[in-house]
């Protein structure tokens, strides 16, 4: 035998074991359930545990946002409202977004500006969107006309919410007086 075909055959047999041990190794791999030793990472808990008290909490009272409403800041009212504007537009005369052009709300009539087809519930609620009945519908939309499309969460926070409302105030050419 010549080197030539020993060559081969050693060629031959280590080819072999390369094709059995790599389809081996790979196999492991792709079935095999490998866990980290620890996580990658802790991720900071930032939330309040919930107090274990029995009370209820208290319900909104719009009579406090409205108590803090002669001293709101309307230009605090207009950076938190910055997240109402991808739905609605505070210009006069601004088209209908997602939800409707809010120039004008305080003192107008619930579901009736032109152009926004309002739900149902919205179209039935009734009365004028005074301080009282904004403070309540900016609270909690879901619980202050039940049924309505507005899928914001609300504003839980009363001096931010009072700041919203002398914002909503300065939308009108003849801005309603701050109630009493």
């Amino acid at each position: 035998m010549d080197a030539f075909e020993v060559n081969k055959t050693v060629g031959a047999v280590l080819s072999a074991l390369l094709v059995i041990f790599a389809s081996k190794t790979v196999l492991d791999i792709t079935y095999r359930e490998h866990k980290p030793e620890k996580p990658g990472w802790a991720l900071p808990i930032t939330e309040v545990a919930a107090s274990h008290s029995k009370e209820p909490a208290a319900p909104f009272d719009a009579k406090q946002v409205l108590a803090l409403l002669p001293a709101a800041n309307a230009d605090s009212g207009q950076d938190s409202f910055k997240k109402c504007l991808s739905c609605h537009t505070p210009q006069k005369d601004g088209r209908n977004g997602t939800g409707p052009n809010l120039w004008g709300i305080v003192g107008r009539k619930p579901g009736s500006h032109a152009g926004f087809p309002y739900s149902e519930a919205m179209k039935s609620k009734g009365g004028q969107w005074d301080w009282e009945a904004l403070a309540a519908y900016l609270h909690d939309p879901k619980a202050a006309v039940p049924g309505n499309k507005m899928a914001f969460p609300g504003i839980r926070d009363n001096a931010e919410l009072a700041d919203v409302l002398a914002y909503l105030r300065k939308l009108s050419d003849n801005p309603p007086p701050l109630p009493q």
